[in-house]
């Protein structure tokens, strides 16, 4: 009996020297490869000096570009090239380990005289820089394109039309981008700031922005975004903005919209104030297109606007009793 605490103590010993047992291997992780979904051009006949749109879409790539032009982009979007010659346009992307795949479209130039061109000489626009007010405003009665008393739902459409009960904080409580007109009926200054490539749209409440390229072109197939994908063009001495590709997120003047929200803005200085015209459709929703009117004055004093940050979104009823 007294061997037993020494054979123990011995088999002890023998399992603190034995190695642990190895643990199960794991499974490699697989790296998805990267790889061309689609990439075609939206004709592949066309003038010397006419816009053709490159389309792409790719997969798990690490680096993307099209040769000869524009060089790197995005792995899914649409960029227009103006070839004066029959060019093949190669889409490569690379992916982990440096694997490459790669696809080529050739678009051929046909006979006849190339495509005018803009003309190099400068057109002066006038300058819509500047800080200025809020504007309130209303669908315009008989304005172009409007129906008489505004927005028209289609049959069936009626939920489109927003009811809120009599607590609700309303569509601005929750700082969220705001398109369209709406996005100038806040009490916050807006700032424009233009140069010859681009006008930018900066809006105190809620901090949101718009970067807007002249004589830009849409993608084919923008994501839709708060504030849409917006290019502009001047008409005259008037700015013209189109913007598609919205989400269904935001409202029109107490109304709800779809993605297939189309909205055309006119923006002319007169004297110190701006005025705005905003055009606006949706095929899924209103009967017909509806006009917004707005002025928005300058503010001289000012040379910016000031920051904005929903830090504090609160409702404050119960600070008052209500």
């Amino acid at each position: 009996m007294r061997l037993l605490p020494a054979l123990l103590f011995a088999t002890a010993a023998a399992f603190a020297q034995a190695p642990p047992a190895a643990a199960p291997a794991k499974p490699a992780r697989v790296v998805p490869p990267a790889r061309i979904l689609d990439f075609k051009a939206d004709k592949t006949s066309a003038q010397a000096g006419q816009t053709v749109m490159l389309i792409w879409a790719t997969e798990n790539p690490n680096a993307v570009t099209i040769t000869p032009q524009p060089g790197r982009v995005t792995p899914r979007g649409s960029t227009p090239v103006n070839p004066t010659e029959t060019t093949t346009y190669t889409l490569t992307v690379t992916g982990p380990n440096n694997q490459t795949d790669s696809r080529t479209v050739t678009v051929n130039i046909t006979g006849g005289a190339p495509v005018a061109t803009s003309s190099a000489t400068s057109v002066k626009h006038p300058d819509l820089s500047g800080v200025y007010n809020f504007g309130g405003g209303a669908p315009a009665p008989g304005g172009r394109g409007a129906a008489p008393t505004g927005p028209e739902l289609k049959p069936g459409k009626e939920n489109f039309k927003v009811v809120r009960p009599a607590n609700d904080p309303g569509t601005l409580s929750d700082c969220m981008p705001i398109a369209g007109p709406a996005a100038y009926t806040v009490p916050y200054q807006f700032q424009i700031i233009q140069n010859e490539n681009y006008v930018v749209i900066f809006h105190e409440y809620p901090g949101s922005f718009r970067i807007i390229p002249i004589n830009g072109v849409h993608p084919v197939d923008p994501d839709p975004t708060w504030l849409g994908d917006s290019i502009g063009r001047w008409e005259g001495d008037t700015f013209v903005v189109d913007a598609i590709g919205f989400n269904d997120r935001t409202e029109l003047s107490g109304y709800k919209h779809t993605e297939s929200l189309h909205i055309v803005e006119r923006f002319k200085k007169n004297g110190d104030n701006l005025q705005y015209e905003a055009t606006l459709e949706d095929p899924e929703v209103f009967v017909r297109p509806w006009t917004v009117t707005r002025s928005f004055p300058l503010r001289a004093d000012l040379k910016k606007i000031d920051e904005f940050v929903c830090e504090n979104n609160r409702d404050y009823k119960e600070l008052f009793g209500k």
